[in-house]
């Protein structure tokens, strides 16, 4: 990691979400708590945990996807053999014959 790279993730850190501490985060669980109440509270936990299993289940199906796909040859399958058409002479022939 480069030092332009090292400053901006300090940056982020500073002003974003890594500059929150135990009273931000009572402050905003109380706000949560008065907007949807204490019947709501775990509805909403129990379905941020099914997103978050579903999230975890798809990256996990994608990441499998990717090591198959890197795993297979690269080769197509052989081609099957196509039943010939007869060519215009052959017809012409066959007619003749009759």
């Amino acid at each position: 990691m480069g030092p332009g790279r090292f400053r901006i993730v300090m940056n982020i850190l500073a002003f974003g979400i890594g500059n929150l501490g135990g009273p931000d985060l009572l402050i905003i669980l109380l706000i949560v708590f008065v907007l949807f109440g204490a019947k709501k509270l775990p509805d909403l936990a129990r379905s941020l945990g099914q997103s978050m299993n579903e999230f975890r289940k798809a990256r996990q199906e994608l990441d499998e996807e990717r090591h198959n796909a890197g795993t297979q040859s690269t080769q197509p399958p052989p081609c099957q053999q196509v039943a010939s058409v007869p060519s215009a002479q052959q017809a012409n022939s066959a007619s003749r014959v009759q």
